[in-house]
């Protein structure tokens, strides 16, 4: 299908288009053009990866020098391969239209997924692969296996001819997924994993992971080159903020302690061995240290990353003398442990803001905030120099040095907490550097880039995004839903057939009325429902109370005489078998019953299309764990330097959980769902308002406070609709849009946006 988004020529691969999909098209160009951040919500099921693909492609094209390079960030490797199918899908339908289509395509993933070297590929898991990889693809490493070849000094064929070739003329253009990568790898006997790295720098579209951008210590070493004329796509960003804080937070236990002291007792040895036997590079290191951090900084990879942050002023000086020799330099890492060692002996909870830290920290070990600041990569710089290639222990080290340098770096927007037992009440004494201002993260990427898109069918309460993240978006919109047909069903149930009020509130989510209500409601929904449901608790601890009570009371018994029961659980193996064995018996036509956590893995990014998820149940408000120490400093942040009141932010977590959940049910147009929400208070305006627009477009003021049995009459009567012949036709001019209604609708949304301007 051909459109015209306002002048932008776009070639749409469907012979159809939903009006939100335009809509968006119209709000993405404006942002672009304005150089701009953008926030959209669309909803759930309407194809926004295709939308956004084919929009942003026809912008390159139309205009490529002000759109460099296209960044789409995803948050797993399977929605990686997603957009890369969607991508590549698109390319060939401007083919078949007969316009070629001159892109790279990059995707970008760790060694582990992509290395195809055999012997490094057998090692085991990831931290085995990053060290093998390092062994024989260091600038040392590889010095060593020319100058004695055959002998203990592994080397890579892959990495040496990618080494010794230019890829801009090796690479064809194409679009490569990871699996594509590898194989030609192998065909070529190039690296794959460092020929990505390489090539997102040439690609006109890079798809990786959000940590490639997100984490300080990846994006220093990974993105820096990208350009700035260049677009960001976070997909499926509800919880960015959380990804933020997540990326500048470090944990510290006396495991971490322990293994850091054999990492530096390592270190020590090495540095000895080298004054012996290189005293020279050492010295040669020294000099370039004297001359300023910009001039001693290596273009090596350390293994470690980058530092978390680097402020341009520290690259101008010379490095403190306390740190500058490496003999010394071991004993202040030594001081550091020491004192870091000191503080975990601690009896009670303790938080501190980092001036405090570094006021304790020098009066204690006489380590200054200058040396905290920039000794990260003062290690790193050794770790090159001593040729180091087994790390184990380092990145403990590193990890400490870290956090001691985020403390000196900012002065607001962290906490440091000292704790001696866990939230289970279990001792597990350990110093967290916990982020409070996912602003710290974002902040950097706004201003580098000139646009960047947040988007998800999650967004709302989208206004908490602008505050959260500090920033102005030229674009800020939550789409509604097009429908033929009411194809949701929405329903706050608040209470059970006895009347009691359906709440998982402290104080009353043990009361035997209210878990035998729940268990009611969901016996009934399944004796209703022929296929699959989905029901979402707030926790896995509360889950097992339920199911516990449940089997007791024969609530189970009553289930599964419709349906099989599976439950998700926090070992990602064991949920993996009970996701493939739901699917298995929905297929069998029977049905089956998902219990799940919200912010568990099923709640993040699986999707239950079809039979799959004909009902969504959440038990409960999802509200976050709030006598977590973390999260108090983080509540007391926001309210003291943005002014986001606790439960303001407490409701927007919660709903946007919510929501997220409520999501995995609807993936397509043609889907259709029951979505049940058990909570009295869900039924408050101050909390079904807060979900997206697209849902509560569809939420009757008659479904805000229904009973178990109004609930299932709903149910029953909204699925002999469904049951219904629908044909496509139905849908054609309000859901379904082909090539002319789509011009009138453009042209139309066109005339109401400028009538909107004179009023």
């Amino acid at each position: 299908m051909h459109l015209d988004i306002e002048g932008i020529p776009v070639l749409f691969p469907f012979d159809y288009v939903y009006p939100e999909q335009l809509a968006y098209m119209r709000e993405l160009k404006y942002s672009i053009e304005n150089r701009g951040h953008a926030l959209i919500e669309m909803p759930c099921g309407t194809g926004k990866t295709v939308t956004i693909l084919s929009f942003l492609i026809a912008y390159k094209k139309a205009h490529p020098a002000s759109l460099e390079k296209i960044i789409y960030c995803t948050r797993t490797v399977p929605e990686l391969t997603k957009v890369v199918e969607e991508l590549r899908d698109l390319v060939q339908y401007y083919a078949d239209n007969g316009q070629h289509l001159d892109l790279l395509s990059m995707s970008l993933s760790s060694r582990q997924n992509l290395c195809v070297n055999p012997e490094v590929m057998s090692c085991g898991g990831r931290i085995e692969v990053d060290t093998e990889c390092r062994r024989r693809t260091a600038t040392f490493a590889r010095r060593n296996a020319k100058m004695s070849p055959g002998g203990e000094n592994p080397s890579c064929s892959y990495f040496e001819n990618l080494e010794n070739s230019t890829l801009s003329a090796k690479l064809p253009r194409g679009i490569y997924n990871l699996e594509d990568i590898k194989e030609f790898g192998k065909e070529e006997t190039l690296c794959p994993y460092f020929m990505a790295r390489e090539a997102i720098n040439l690609a006109d579209i890079v798809i990786y992971s959000y940590n490639y951008l997100l984490d300080p210590k990846i994006s220093s070493v990974v993105s820096k080159s990208l350009p700035r004329n260049s677009i960001v796509v976070f997909d499926e960003a509800h919880n960015i903020d959380s990804v933020c804080i997540k990326s500048l937070s470090v944990k510290i236990t006396k495991r971490t302690i322990e293994r850091a002291a054999d990492g530096l007792e390592k270190l020590t040895a090495r540095v000895d061995e080298f004054s012996m036997s290189k005293k020279e590079e050492l010295e040669d290191e020294y000099d370039r240290l004297v001359r300023g951090l910009r001039e001693a900084r290596q273009n090596e990879d350390s293994g470690l990353g980058g530092p978390p942050v680097l402020p341009e002023d520290v690259l101008t000086t010379a490095i403190p003398g306390s740190i500058r020799k490496a003999p010394i330099f071991c004993k202040w890492v030594k001081r550091l442990l020491e004192y870091c060692g000191h503080r975990l002996r601690i009896q009670q909870a303790i938080q501190e803001s980092p001036l405090s830290f570094l006021r304790d920290i020098e009066e204690r070990v006489c380590i200054d905030r200058r040396s905290l600041r920039i000794a990260g990569e003062r290690l790193q710089n050794l770790i090159i120099t001593l040729e180091m290639v087994d790390l184990t222990g380092l990145k403990e080290v590193n990890d400490i040095i870290n956090m001691a340098a985020l403390a000196a770096t900012y002065t607001e927007g962290f906490a440091i907490l000292f704790e001696a037992i866990d939230e289970r009440g279990i001792p597990d004494p350990r110093i967290q550097l916990a982020c409070l201002d996912a602003s710290l993260v974002m902040r950097p990427i706004f201003r580098k880039y000139q646009s960047v898109l947040i988007t998800s069918g999650t967004l709302s309460p989208i206004e908490m995004y602008p505050r959260l993240l500090d920033f102005q978006p030229v674009v800020m919109t939550s789409l509604s839903l097009s429908m033929a047909r009411g194809a949701i069903c929405p329903m706050i149930v608040a209470r059970g057939n006895d009347q009691v009020s359906l709440s998982s509130k402290f104080d009353e989510r043990e009361d035997p009325s209210v878990l035998r209500n729940y268990g009611n409601l969901l016996v009934e929904i399944c004796g209703v429902v022929p296929d699959g449901v989905v029901v979402f608790f707030t926790s896995y601890s509360y889950l097992e109370n339920v199911v516990s009570m449940w089997n007791e009371t024969g609530i189970i018994e009553g289930i599964q005489k419709n349906k099989i029961i599976f439950c998700e659980s926090s070992d990602i193996t064991e949920t993996s078998q009970a996701l493939s064995r739901y699917r298995e018996a929905c297929d069998e036509g029977r049905g089956a019953v998902l219990l799940s956590v919200a912010r568990g893995k099923v709640s993040e990014g699986i999707d239950f299309s079809g039979h799959y998820g004909r009902a969504v149940l959440v038990l409960g408000i999802p509200f976050i764990f709030t006598q977590s120490r973390i999260l108090r400093a983080r509540l007391d942040f926001l309210r003291t330097k943005i002014q986001v009141r606790e439960q303001e932010f407490l409701v927007f977590d919660a709903m946007r959980q919510t929501a997220q959940c409520l999501g995995r049910a609807i993936r397509a147009k043609s889907d259709y769902g029951i979505m049940l929400l058990a909570d009295v208070r869900f039924g408050t305006p101050g909390k079904y308002t807060k979900l997206p627009k697209w849902l509560t477009d569809s939420l009757s003021q008659g479904s805000l406070s229904l009973s178990i049995e109004d609930s299932i009459a709903l149910s029953k009567k909204f699925l002999r609709q469904m049951a219904q012949p629908f044909p496509r036709s139905a849908q054609l001019g309000i859901s379904l849009l082909d090539a002319e209604q789509a011009e009138q609708y453009l042209r139309r949304i066109k005339n109401e946006a400028a009538f909107a301007k004179t009023i």
